[in-house]
């Protein structure tokens, strides 16, 4: 089996985009795993994990808008977490649609705090969530230091460059192989018409992130009302999920199974073999 490449429409404040997705598996699985990617990624980042669950489910993932082959939104303000669910239920919907009535969400960073809003609706077809470095409180903190890069428009003059500066802001996710690094940098990556090197997404998704970053995010209302079974990833030195935080979720709410994984940060970007493991007996388990 192998990855196809589809596209759906969502409408905003100005008209209808396009989310770019890809599909791995048997389309008929009426088991889905949608995979959500974190505020400045794509649906590539994903591509090591569906190969490993591919046999067994089907797994989307997606490329929200502004991102990797998402259209851009006119509108700024429209990157925004109720535009972000609007689109994820038209994703829902697309692939429930060949009678699939199990979803299972992985989210890292962003998308797992959509995952998480999502699952603490009311009769939500979430019945599996997977937490990949976000909890129910972002420091203040934390959300500063990404906002020093996130929404940046760097340019470089060759591609050895910007995939040097790839590994320099991506450090945080630990140590990968030479081919890793370039997987990452092919993927988060783009050549302008004038042949220098930036990133693969809209500087402009930045804006409204930057509007929140001076107080911490607190998401516990709707994490208590989570009811499926969650599994909660982080890095053992990240900021965005600290560990007092992670350890307060395994006693409330869904009470989730915590697995840390050491020399990471923020976020565990799901490449690496223990990683995989970790997923994946969730995800499989009866």
């Amino acid at each position: 089996m192998t990855m196809s490449d589809h596209y759906i429409n969502g409408l905003n404040s100005r008209g209808f985009h396009r989310l770019h997705y890809t599909d791995w598996g048997d389309a008929a699985n009426p088991r889905v795993v949608i995979c959500v990617h974190g505020l400045t990624r794509n649906c590539r980042d994903f591509d090591a994990l569906a190969t490993a669950l591919q046999n067994d489910l089907r797994v989307v993932s997606v490329s929200i808008a502004g991102r990797g082959k998402s259209d851009w939104l006119p509108n700024a303000d429209d990157y925004s977490y109720p535009q972000y669910m609007a689109d994820m239920t038209a994703l829902i919907a697309r692939v429930t649609a060949t009678g699939s009535n199990t979803i299972y969400w992985v989210g890292t960073s962003m998308g797992g705090m959509l995952g998480m809003l999502l699952a603490s609706q009311p009769n939500t077809p979430i019945r599996r969530l997977v937490l990949n470095d976000i909890g129910t409180v972002v420091p203040k903190e934390s959300m500063a230091r990404i906002g020093k890069y996130a929404g940046m428009d760097p340019r470089f003059d060759s591609y050895a460059e910007i995939e040097q500066y790839v590994r320099t802001v991506s450090a945080p996710f630990g140590p990968l192989s030479d081919a890793q690094w370039q997987h990452m940098t092919v993927h988060n990556t783009r050549q302008h018409d004038d042949g220098r090197w930036g990133m693969n997404y809209d500087p402009a998704i930045a804006l409204p992130f930057r509007k929140a970053i001076d107080k911490d995010i607190v998401l516990w209302n709707y994490y208590d009302a989570v009811q499926c079974p969650v599994l909660l990833l982080r890095g053992e030195q990240s900021d965005v999920l600290p560990r007092d935080n992670a350890l307060e979720m395994t006693q409330r709410g869904p009470c989730p199974r915590l697995v840390e994984f050491a020399g990471i940060g923020h976020a565990p970007v799901l490449m690496a073999e223990e990683q995989i493991i970790a997923i994946r007996e969730f995800l499989l388990e009866p």
